[in-house]
């Protein structure tokens, strides 16, 4: 045992999730700015493909770069603030295994678990009773895979029949028209397209 207590014995669960919440804000802050840097990006780059002068085009594409550069070094650092949220998510967790084990009573844990024979008794008779029941269970399933097995639909109520067969041939034929037609009103806009260009 060391003489000094240790600086994380000190440390409370409320401190490492206020620590947690702030570095949460600081991110969502981020990101938001993330959000509004795209928007701009994509304002701008819609700037510099209407522009017609050259020296505003190469105005806009500084412009853009700058933002992405911006927009690449808030990503790094929301990345940056989530890995310390997980290292402080992990602390938080320890300490709360920390307070649970040393709450929980030992000693009636270590009654029960003490009686290492009684133990083996009653995990038997667990693992038996397990056992039983799922045989139970495993039966009642060859029961109803066998027997379902043994059925075959009937062919007046599941079977295609001559009217059934007729509207399916029906309305295949319809199917197949509308595709057609889509297909050749994609076809003829696509050269109205090309001849319009």
């Amino acid at each position: 045992m060391w003489p000094f207590k240790s600086k994380f014995q000190k440390l409370t669960r409320e401190e490492v999730v206020d620590s947690i919440c702030k570095l949460e804000k600081e991110s969502a802050d981020l990101e938001a700015g993330l959000d509004e840097k795209q928007k701009k990006i994509d304002a701008l780059m819609q700037k510099g493909r209407t522009e017609t002068v050259r020296d505003v085009k190469l105005l806009w594409a500084k412009r853009v770069n700058a933002l992405k550069a911006e927009r690449a070094q808030d990503v790094q650092r929301i990345m940056y603030l989530m890995y310390n949220i997980q290292m402080l998510q992990k602390l938080k967790r320890a300490i709360d295994d920390n307070q649970f084990f040393a709450k929980t009573p030992k000693q009636s844990l270590g009654g029960l678990l003490g009686d290492q024979k009684g133990l083996a008794r009653f995990l038997n008779q667990a693992l038996n009773t397990r056992v039983s029941a799922e045989k139970v269970l495993t039966d009642a399933d060859e029961t109803f895979r066998s027997i379902e097995e043994a059925y075959e639909p009937s062919s007046e109520i599941y079977g295609v029949g001559q009217d059934d067969d007729a509207l399916l041939a029906m309305f295949e034929t319809e199917e197949q028209i509308a595709d057609e037609q889509e297909q050749s009103s994609t076809a003829a806009a696509a050269k109205t397209d090309t001849t319009n260009s």
